[in-house]
């Protein structure tokens, strides 16, 4: 793998997901791309403090993970189904002709929160190889307090890909720490517990001390 791209609906789901994963392939020398689909503003009703002190977690993590690039869409948050499809796929389409990812990292099709699932659906329309030839690899990444509230079993999450995040876990979680209003005391779903929690669990699964579970949707070699 050359170029790893995760898409993040939101800020902070990049890390829960995928942040031990990101933080290896960065070690390997690959080429790591962020696309943030949504953001917030003062116009949607967050007051300017907060608007910017996300502006600076997102640049403080951009740094620290070591990003080679970031695509901001800026589109409002929890509205992300109030936009066309084809306007999305046209947004996306340009990330992945730039960027021209080899592996990407989508949240489940299954979580709860609508726009996790909008993104799902727009990134699986442009993960063609035949599109995007660079395409080697697609993979569901799971984000807690979205994934396991999902109550569809028809679309429940089911790991088949494990990652091993043992060297890189507590940086995660590290980063993680930046994003102050997204992270709660346990038994909070987004919790340190949690997400340590988690990655021993997925660990346990596939004989690591810790590691991040994805669904592989995709693969070609």
């Amino acid at each position: 793998m050359r170029r790893s791209l995760v898409i993040a609906p939101h800020p902070d789901d990049e890390l829960l997901g995928a942040g031990g994963t990101l933080l290896r392939r960065k070690e390997e020398g690959v080429e790591i791309g962020w696309l943030i689909v949504t953001g917030i503003s003062e116009e949607l009703g967050w007051n300017s403090e907060r608007v910017q002190a996300r502006s600076e977690e997102i640049k403080l993590v951009e740094k620290e993970l070591g990003f080679d690039r970031v695509f901001n869409l800026r589109y409002p948050t929890t509205r992300l189904d109030q936009i066309s499809m084809s306007e999305l796929i046209g947004e996306f389409s340009k990330v992945f002709k730039e960027f021209e990812p080899n592996e990407i990292f989508l949240p489940h099709r299954g979580d709860v929160h609508s726009d996790h699932r909008v993104v799902f659906e727009v990134g699986s329309a442009c993960a063609k190889w035949f599109r995007y030839p660079s395409i080697q690899r697609v993979l569901a990444y799971e984000t807690l307090s979205e994934t396991e509230f999902g109550l569809n079993h028809e679309s429940r999450f089911l790991p088949n890909y494990f990652i091993n995040i043992e060297s890189y876990l507590e940086k995660k979680i590290e980063l993680l720490s930046v994003y102050k209003s997204e992270m709660g005391q346990f038994p909070f779903p987004r919790s340190i517990e949690n997400v340590r929690a988690l990655a021993t669990f997925r660990g346990g699964s596939a004989g690591f001390a810790a590691a991040e579970a994805f669904e592989l949707l995709m693969e070609r070699s």
